[in-house]
């Protein structure tokens, strides 16, 4: 049961992971184009933040977990591979650590930072939101 939940919250990761994709590619092309870099990267931040709040919401009920020990660990989960793929494809990308880590640093309206700790925490905000808890 514990292996087909972490599948299924692996699962929900990747859509994430494409809604992110998404979400930068409209940063890049429409935000900072029209709003400038720092309001760009700031709403860019806050949508992606809602969306992963919004997915986790929809997602629980499949995901099969009311748990908080098991909600945090999803959440812990999705913060760890959302890290080893930013680092990953920084590196792949040819970009330098000081470039990668520049992400976490809220420089230019990067907030980055906050949308790490509110994919840490959506699947037990979620629970929350749905007075699971």
């Amino acid at each position: 049961m514990l292996f087909k939940m972490a599948l299924k919250a692996l699962a929900v990761w990747v859509g994430i992971l494409v809604l992110a994709v998404l979400n930068g590619a409209m940063r890049e092309s429409l935000l900072i184009p029209r709003l400038g870099a720092a309001a760009g990267f700031v709403l860019s931040g806050l949508l992606l933040s809602m969306l992963i709040l919004l997915v986790a919401y929809l997602s629980l009920a499949w995901i099969g977990t009311r748990y908080p020990a098991e909600l945090v660990g999803i959440g812990l989960g999705w913060l760890a591979l959302t890290i080893v793929f930013e680092f990953s494809f920084g590196l792949w990308q040819g970009k330098s650590w000081q470039v990668i880590l520049e992400a976490y640093t809220f420089r230019g309206g990067n907030i980055w930072p906050v949308v790490l700790v509110v994919t840490a925490c959506a699947p037990y905000l979620a629970a929350k939101l749905r007075d699971w808890l």
